[in-house]
């Protein structure tokens, strides 16, 4: 075997007594306060994680497993593995793997469709300081690509025309994306949160909001038919870190006060910057912004996360089978060493 494709996740941990080294990971070996490790803890184990380990793993690890399966057997001939960055499998130890199976090329794609610096921008650079002397094609964003598009909108058209449908309204749809600090997106500053002293300044702003929402705005398009118009979506970011600075917004809490203002009696939320369920969706949307929204009177629906979607199992084979490389897509030859 020579060839063979590498998804990337976030990763995320087995169990509660996890959560401080998990989050070390995350923040690159900076402490949180206990509270705020706590405060995780917490929130993980309303979406079902235990202090043992249970019957299956966690959604996040769970479903990146099971896209890389359908992948692997849609390819029907190419090995596909998975890697994660802040948990196990590591991205270091996957490619170790990799090697001793004797392959010499590597299409990596992450399991985030926008490019960013924050969050696509680590995990290039931990796959490329663990794949020295092997030849690496890293698609670093597919935010336009159609069949993710059609993916997202077969999810929404039917909860949004049901929701329509319910209230007797043309129900507002809000996209959303995960937030990142101001200062990686921001022209001049270093490439990733985090970087090193010395990390060469960037001279262009970071792509990633542009680009989430490029993604909602072509599946809004998509539902034209359905009659979704352009005064019916909006976009907010959501899951803002506890790290200080700013992070960019408008938020989504901001944002569904705002539609309760204007007189809408309900919403449907959309993740287009996530391709599974995991905590920033299992909590973030259907407990905390779906609490937030009752306290205001609006009623919220939510799209079901792709997960186990044929049509992105479509994508993700088109991005690995590809013989023309996007712009988006870092070709790195192999070197000696």
């Amino acid at each position: 075997m020579s060839h063979a494709v590498l998804l990337l996740a976030h990763g995320t941990p087995n169990v509660l007594g996890e959560m401080a080294e998990y989050l070390s990971k995350v923040t690159g070996g900076r402490a949180l306060p206990d509270e705020v490790v706590e405060e995780l803890k917490h929130r993980y184990a309303q979406i079902g994680l235990k202090e043992t380990p249970g019957d299956e793993p966690p959604h996040l690890t769970k479903w990146t497993l099971a896209q890389g399966h359908a992948l692997e057997e849609m390819l029907g001939g190419t090995r596909v593995y998975i890697a994660m960055r802040n948990w196990s499998p590591y991205i270091a130890d996957v490619v170790a793997q990799m090697r001793a199976d004797g392959v010499t090329k590597i299409r990596a794609i992450c399991l985030a469709p926008q490019n960013s610096r924050t969050s696509v921008g680590l995990y290039r650079r931990a796959l490329m300081a663990a794949a020295t002397g092997l030849e690496v094609e890293f698609v670093a964003g597919w935010a336009e690509d159609p069949l993710l598009v059609e993916a997202f909108a077969e999810k929404l058209e039917p909860v949004w025309t049901a929701a329509c449908t319910e209230t007797g309204t043309r129900v507002p749809v809000l996209f959303t994306a995960h937030s990142v600090p101001c200062r990686t997106i921001m022209t001049g500053e270093a490439s990733v949160a985090g970087a090193r002293p010395g990390t060469p300044a960037q001279d262009t702003p970071d792509p990633y909001p542009v680009e989430a929402k490029r993604t909602a705005a072509l599946v809004a398009e998509r539902l034209r038919g359905a009659g979704l118009t352009e005064q019916d979506w909006y976009f907010a970011f959501q899951s803002q870190g506890v790290s200080g600075g700013p992070w960019i917004g408008p938020t989504v809490e901001d944002t569904l006060k705002a539609l309760k203002q204007e007189g809408h009696a309900g919403v449907v939320m959309q993740p287009i910057g996530f391709v599974c369920d995991h905590v920033e969706v299992l909590y973030d949307i259907d407990i905390a912004f779906r609490q937030l929204a009752s306290e205001i009177g609006l009623k919220l629906w939510r799209a079901e996360s792709l997960n186990d979607s044929l049509t992105l199992t479509q994508a993700l084979a088109g991005i690995a089978t590809s013989e023309t490389l996007s712009e988006a897509t870092e070709a790195v030859p192999a070197k000696v060493g």
